[in-house]
């Protein structure tokens, strides 16, 4: 336990000490701002509906940010280590490749928490602004469905980029996954029988769509673990076989 949090450690201080996290984190808050208030313009304020479909709308948007952002946060988790060398010190010290990995995804998960959390604020807006309020639920389920999705983008990232040492390509490789990941969700769309059902299961946004809805389907949440879960493992694997290679 140790080991692992003096890796998540090391990892929260490598973005913390980089500028490169405050205008990624500046940014992303300037954007999701700026789109709010288009939402709440955009917004018809005689529909009693509005603070809820400003809600999902933005809750939506969010899900369109992290296609672009996540692959920033990604791309040098395990490429630059790499390229630096820094990769081989900790393969020889006596760390396992879980903690590693682990240490550095929960890292990587707190900086998308923390580039989350100042979004509340447009939720505290509407809630004190509208009347009626949306309900309470669709709040909790969307803000849960957005770091559970951040989370699976995140593991998914993480593995490509342990499989080279460049940060563009490891960027380029993440973001070609995501837009795969958003072509199986258009692939959904019209689908029936077994086929379009299994399609629908495997869309990280179908099922982020139902969050934003204040659904909290059990299916959803285990997608979700099911997706880090794999990624991690395959990330886990991936790190091994550098050690390997260097035995």
């Amino acid at each position: 336990m140790r080991s692992l949090y003096a890796i998540y450690r090391k990892e929260m201080g490598h973005y913390f000490v980089s500028p490169v996290a405050y205008v990624l984190v500046g940014l992303f808050l300037f954007l999701s701002g700026f789109f709010f208030d288009l939402y709440v313009n955009a917004a018809n304020e005689q529909s009693p509906d509005a603070p809820t479909w400003v809600l999902r709308a933005f809750l939506g948007f969010l899900a369109l940010v992290f296609l672009f952002f996540l692959p920033m946060v990604t791309m040098g988790v395990y490429a630059e280590e790499r390229k630096r060398g820094t990769m081989e010190l900790l393969m020889t010290s006596p760390i396992t490749e879980l903690q590693i990995v682990l240490g550095k995804f929960l890292a990587s998960l707190t900086l998308f928490a923390a580039m989350l959390l100042p979004t509340a604020g447009c939720v505290v807006f509407i809630w004190m602004h509208s009347d009626p309020r949306p309900p309470f639920r669709i709040v909790l389920s969307g803000y849960l469905g957005a770091l559970l999705f951040g989370g699976a983008l995140l593991a998914l990232g993480s593995f490509l980029s342990s499989l080279t040492e460049n940060q563009i390509i490891a960027a380029a490789l993440t973001f070609a996954a995501f837009l795969a990941l958003w072509a199986i969700d258009f692939g959904t769309r019209g689908a029936s029988g077994p086929a379009g059902q299994v399609l629908q299961y495997l869309s990280v946004i179908n099922h982020y769509d139902d969050f934003t809805r204040g659904i909290i389907d059990t299916s959803g949440v285990t997608y979700y673990l099911s997706f880090m879960i794999l990624f991690i493992f395959l990330t886990v694997r991936s790190v091994d076989s550098m050690r390997w290679r260097r035995a």
